[in-house]
């Protein structure tokens, strides 16, 4: 039995897809909701995947 742990191999590729999703995540919200207008979600079965998906929409 071994205890060694497994190891995460982080590339620069993923650091800095995460940081801007974190970033994305922080300030995009803001910038939505100073636009104004409506967000409309629609819902809809894609057969190919098969699932649903959603589709968000902002309306003025």
């Amino acid at each position: 039995m071994s205890n060694s742990k497994p190891t995460v191999k982080m590339t620069r590729r993923g650091v800095l897809a995460t940081g801007g999703a974190a970033v994305g995540a922080r300030f995009l919200p803001k910038i939505a909701a100073s636009t104004g207008g409506r967000r409309i979600l629609t819902l809809y079965f894609d057969k190919t995947v098969g699932a649903m998906r959603a589709v968000e929409r902002l309306v003025p």
